[in-house]
């Protein structure tokens, strides 16, 4: 077998604006992140036997500062190389942050411990932060906002912030933390977690 025809596997960090794209999953008659991943892919190593799979699944219009993804695919490129070809071809709205050679083993979703969101809120109208700000009408109190946080870190049954589907199976999250700080004039909630349940962050 030749350094060409053997398999490797590459961790990539990603960025991305979420605003166009209909989550992660590739979908047939949707633009998906993992689709334009793909399709760039092609682009970089050629039709070739290839799987890329992601740390999660990113609901549309779900913008990503970190997200992990591997990509397994047969070729001899470096890491830099695959970074900068990859940057290259996809779309402006995505960006890879890094690439770095992974052991076959990796997984980005097997291998995953935690899980972040960040909400955004402002209490001021921004004509610029529509797209990554929730502008709020009414005044926020934040201590009781970090109270409530507080309260919700642990392990704990959040059936109630599930959708009916998801009751079917273990409703039980382990929350390491809730962090609700400001920073300029964005007020922000970050909620890290062994994993999430479907649409359970924004309903908290």
């Amino acid at each position: 077998m030749s350094r060409k025809d053997k398999r490797r596997r590459y961790r990539l960090t990603l960025e991305y604006d979420g605003t166009n794209f209909s989550g992660w999953q590739k979908q047939v008659d949707a633009r998906t992140v993992q689709g334009d991943v793909l399709r760039g892919a092609v682009r970089v190593f050629g039709e070739v036997p290839m799987n890329l799979q992601g740390c999660g699944r990113t609901d549309s219009g779900v913008h990503a500062l970190e997200y992990v993804a591997h990509l397994e695919v047969a070729g001899d490129m470096g890491p830099h190389e695959v970074a900068r070809k990859l940057n290259e071809t996809l779309p402006k709205d995505i960006a890879v942050k890094s690439v770095e050679a992974a052991g076959l083993r990796f997984h980005a979703r097997h291998n995953c411990i935690a899980r972040s969101y960040i909400y955004q809120l402002r209490t001021e109208k921004s004509a610029f932060g529509k797209r990554f700000d929730w502008w709020v009408q009414a005044e926020l109190d934040l201590p009781a906002m970090q109270h409530a946080g507080s309260l919700m870190t642990g392990m704990h049954d959040f059936a109630a912030f599930a959708e009916k589907k998801e009751l079917k199976k273990s409703t039980k999250v382990l929350i390491h933390k809730v962090e609700v700080f400001t920073e300029k004039e964005i007020l922000k909630i970050r909620v890290v977690g062994s994993h999430f349940l479907w649409h359970m962050v924004r309903r908290m």
